[in-house]
C-alpha cells in the first residue's frame, strides 16, 4: 500500500484540478496565457496521477476499473465485479 500522505496529497490535486476546470478552461479559451500562469500549479489536470482506489499502488492501474491489476485479480476471483470471470478454454 502506498503511503497515506501520497494517496492524500493525489486526492488534494484532483479536488483543486476540478475546481479550476472551468476557469482554465475560459482563459485557454481567451488565449490568456498570462492567466493561466497565475493559477495554482496542482490546477493543471497533467499533475494528477493514476491511483489504485483502494490500495494507493501507482503501477498497473487498470482504467475500466479504477483498481490496480493485483486488486483487480482478486475482486475478480471473489466475483465483487460483474461481468468478470476467469476465462477457461
Amino acid at each position: 500500500m502506498a503511503k497515506k500522505s501520497i494517496i492524500a496529497r493525489d486526492k488534494k490535486r484532483r479536488r483543486t484540478v476540478a475546481k479550476y476546470a472551468a476557469k482554465r478552461k475560459a482563459l485557454k479559451e481567451k488565449g490568456d496565457w498570462e492567466g493561466l500562469q497565475k493559477l495554482p500549479r496542482d490546477a493543471s489536470p497533467v499533475r494528477v496521477h493514476n491511483r489504485c482506489a483502494l490500495t494507493g499502488r501507482p503501477r498497473g492501474f487498470m482504467r475500466d476499473f479504477g483498481v490496480s491489476r493485483i486488486v483487480f485479480r482478486e475482486m475478480a476471483r471473489d466475483g465483487k465485479i460483474p461481468g468478470v470471470r476467469k476465462a477457461s478454454w
